[in-house]
C-alpha cells in the first residue's frame, strides 16, 4: 500500500493507515459510513471487500470515498503483491460488516480472495463487527469461531439488538457506524496487538438513578453517564465482554456492548446481582441515589392553596458498592466504586474506600458545573493497597483507560 502523506506545521506526518475489509451482507451500505468518519479523522484507508459485498455496494463507490483502487481478488497488480502487502503495512485492520461466513474463513485461516489473505499477514489490531441473523451469531459454530479470534487476540464487539433483514428483529444487527468508528480510534490509540482484557466479562454501571415520587416526579441527580459509557466503550475497545447497566441515561449504546437499562436503585442493585455472577470486574460508576421515599403517591401531588406540603420521609436504599464487595460472586473479581465529593475530597475518599471494601475508588470533585454532563473529568483513583493514580483533567475515556490499567493490572 502506498504511503499517504499530509503536511503540518513541522514537516509530512503520514497517516495512519486502515484496511475497511466489507463481507457480504446488507450491512455493507452502512460501512460507507464508517469509511467517510475513518477518511475524515485523518486516516488512510484501503477498502477490501468480497466478491458478494459489491452485489450490495459497488467497486466505484468504495474507490470514491477511500481515494484508492479496489479489488477483491490476489490476481489484480500482482507485481505489487497486495494479498501481503495491505496487510503488512497496516497499523489496524476492520472488518464491517463481517458475516458469519467471513469469521468461519478468519477463524480456520482460510485464504480464498484477498481480504482473507490480508487477515493472515496484518501484523495490526484486528477488529471485526459482526452482522447476521440471530440464529446465525447464537448458532455454536459461530459461537465457536468468536471464541477462537478473541483468544488469538481480534477484537470482536457483540452485534446490536435490534431490527434485522425482512421483519426479523433481534441480536445480529450491525453497531451504529459512529460507535464502529470509536472501538477503532481506541484500538489505534493503544496501538496494541493483544487486548489486555480479551476473554474477561466486566460490568459497567452509568448513569443516574431515579427514585419516583409520583406518576410525574422523581428524585435525581445530575450524572449524565458519559464516564460509565466511556468506561464501557474502553473496555469493548480492549477486547472485554462489556455488560453496561444503564440508568436513564440519554447516550447512544457504544458498539459490542449490551446494554441493560434500568430507573430505579433497586432495579440497578437487581441488574447488577445478576451481571457480576460471571463477571471478572464490576466497575460501578452510576451515581446511585442514597435515599428513596418511603411512600409513592399513585397520583400526582396536588398543591392545595394555603397549605404547605406535607412532609417526604426517605428510607435507605440498598448500599450496592458494600453489596458486591464483601460478597463476591467469585474469586478474584475485581471491584471498583467511584466516590463523588464536594469537599475534603481524597481524606473523604479513603474514608470510603475502607468503608465499601472494594478494590479500587476513583475520586472526584463534584458540583453544578464540575464531572457532571462534562466531556472531562479529573479524578484520584485510591487503590485498597494504599496506592494513589492522579488522572490530570482530560478527555473521560483517559480516565477510563487508566481505571481498566488499574483493573487489567489486579486481574493478571
Amino acid at each position: 500500500m502506498e504511503s499517504n502523506v499530509v503536511e503540518c506545521g513541522e514537516g509530512p506526518v503520514d497517516k495512519p493507515k486502515v484496511v475497511l475489509g466489507v463481507s457480504g451482507g446488507i450491512a455493507a451500505y452502512k460501512a460507507c459510513e464508517l469509511l467517510r468518519r475513518l477518511t475524515e479523522s485523518g486516516h488512510d484507508v484501503r477498502v477490501v471487500p468480497t466478491a458478494s459485498a459489491l452485489h450490495f455496494v459497488g467497486a466505484a463507490t468504495w474507490s470514491a470515498l477511500s481515494g484508492h483502487p479496489v479489488s477483491t481478488e490476489v490476481w489484480d497488480d500482482v507485481h505489487e503483491v497486495p494479498h501481503v502487502r495491505i496487510g503488512q503495512h497496516a497499523n489496524l485492520v476492520v472488518v464491517a460488516p463481517a458475516t458469519a461466513d467471513m469469521l468461519a474463513k478468519a477463524a480456520h485461516g482460510l485464504a480464498d480472495d484477498l481480504l482473507t489473505n490480508t487477515l493472515l499477514t496484518a501484523r495490526c489490531p484486528v477488529v471485526f463487527a459482526p452482522a447476521m441473523h440471530t440464529e446465525m451469531w447464537e448458532h455454536p459454530a459461530t459461537q465457536e469461531n468468536v471464541a477462537t479470534l478473541r483468544r488469538r487476540g481480534a477484537v470482536v464487539i457483540e452485534p446490536a439488538v435490534g431490527r434485522l433483514t425482512g421483519v426479523d428483529t433481534g441480536k445480529g444487527r450491525l453497531p451504529d457506524p459512529a460507535e464502529i468508528f470509536e472501538v477503532c480510534r481506541r484500538v489505534l490509540a493503544r496501538g496494541v496487538t493483544e487486548p489486555d482484557l480479551a476473554g474477561r466479562h466486566v460490568v459497567v454501571s452509568a448513569g443516574g438513578t431515579r427514585e419516583p415520587l409520583d406518576p410525574v416526579r422523581f428524585l435525581g441527580n445530575r450524572s449524565s453517564g458519559k464516564q460509565g459509557y466511556a468506561l464501557a466503550r474502553t473496555a469493548a475497545a480492549r477486547g472485554a465482554r462489556v455488560t453496561l447497566i444503564a440508568a436513564n441515561a440519554a447516550l447512544p449504546d457504544p458498539a459490542g456492548v449490551d446494554v441493560v437499562p434500568v430507573g430505579t436503585a433497586v432495579q440497578l442493585r437487581e441488574a447488577v446481582l445478576k451481571a457480576a455472577a460471571d463477571a471478572d470486574a464490576v466497575v460501578m460508576a452510576a451515581a446511585v441515589a442514597d435515599f428513596r421515599p418511603a411512600t409513592y403517591a399513585a397520583g400526582k401531588i396536588k398543591k392545595k392553596d394555603g397549605q404547605d406540603p406535607d412532609p417526604i420521609t426517605l428510607v435507605r436504599n440498598p448500599d450496592i458498592l458494600a453489596e458486591i464487595s464483601a460478597d463476591r460472586a467469585r474469586p478474584g473479581q475485581v471491584i471498583v466504586g467511584f466516590a463523588a465529593e464536594t469537599d475534603n475530597v481524597l481524606a473523604n475518599g479513603r474514608t470510603k474506600l475502607e468503608r465499601k471494601g472494594c478494590d479500587l475508588l476513583v475520586v472526584n470533585e463534584v458540583g453544578e458545573r464540575k464531572t457532571f454532563g462534562a466531556e472531562e473529568n479529573e479524578a484520584v483513583v485510591l487503590g485498597a493497597d494504599g496506592t494513589e493514580t492522579p488522572v490530570p483533567h482530560g478527555p473521560k475515556e483517559a480516565l477510563a483507560e487508566t481505571v481498566w490499567d488499574l483493573v487489567a493490572q489486579r486481574l493478571r
